[in-house]
């Protein structure tokens, strides 16, 4: 029974949709049965076999249940959560974020890639739109890490491709330079500017994180576990934090000049 949508639906692009099974409500990407993007669906399926390795409470990942096929269809199953951070951000009374609540979202984003970073992984698509919140009415917030149809082992980035959304890709994936998971911290610093609101208590440290996020120098840029040990994290500044279109997609090889359109 379709009960709602848990992405946008775009023309010849995945949609994300809800369901209900055995009277548990999930969320399932139906990947349309185009050539390409099946073929971006089976690579999907090969990271989140690795991803089964992680404990997703544990490494703030989304849970994947699966997947079936519907015809000439892909659809992975999901665990269902409420709402991307995106639309969080965008409800009036969420708005202007205190540092309070930043510090929670960018501490479990950072946790999340530090696991992806143990196997090897790069997700290459970090923006609000693919980190979901899974209670809007807890506090502190908890989010969880999803869509990995552009994610890939850092041993198997093709050179020339760039992968991502515009606007929060690292320079070297837009320059089709080669990159590793070390991009995704890029993408990171800045969705945490998005998050960073006004002067108070903590502004100056979130500054000084931002700024190790986004070194004009790539080999400069500051590790997931040198994040979760910047004094912008002291307990001291908050007991809250829990121990650990240029929206749209795209993938293009400047070598062959293939542009795949991703889900928005």
């Amino acid at each position: 029974m379709l009960s709602g949508l848990y992405g946008k639906a775009a023309p010849a692009c995945p949609v994300e949709t809800l369901f209900l099974f055995s009277q548990v409500a999930v969320a399932i990407k139906v990947n349309k049965s185009d050539p390409d993007i099946l073929q971006q669906a089976k690579l999907e399926i090969f990271i989140l076999e690795q991803l089964r390795r992680l404990d997703p409470d544990a490494a703030n990942i989304v849970k994947w249940n699966g997947f079936f096929l519907d015809r000439e269809r892909v659809c992975l199953k999901f665990e269902l959560l409420d709402q991307c951070l995106w639309d969080y951000i965008g409800d009036p009374n969420n708005r202007c974020l205190p540092i309070s609540e930043v510090r929670p979202i960018l501490g479990q984003l950072t946790n999340a890639l530090s696991h992806l970073g143990s196997l090897g992984i790069v997700h290459a698509d970090l923006k609000p739109g693919n980190i979901m919140v899974v209670n809007r009415y807890e506090s502190p917030v908890k989010v969880r890490l999803i869509d990995f149809g552009f994610a890939c082992p850092a041993s198997a980035v093709m050179p020339g491709d760039r992968v991502g959304t515009v606007g929060y890709s690292a320079p070297e994936v837009m320059l089709g330079l080669p990159y590793n998971e070390a991009c995704d911290m890029w993408s990171l610093g800045l969705v945490a500017v998005e998050l960073g609101t006004g002067p108070e208590d903590g502004q100056r440290l979130f500054v000084s994180l931002i700024k190790e996020m986004l070194a004009l120098d790539a080999h400069q840029w500051i590790t997931p576990s040198q994040v979760l040990r910047h004094p912008f994290f002291s307990p001291g500044l908050s007991n809250r934090f829990p121990s650990i279109n240029i929206e749209r997609p795209y993938r293009v090889n400047l070598q062959h000049g293939i542009f795949h359109p991703g889900p928005k």
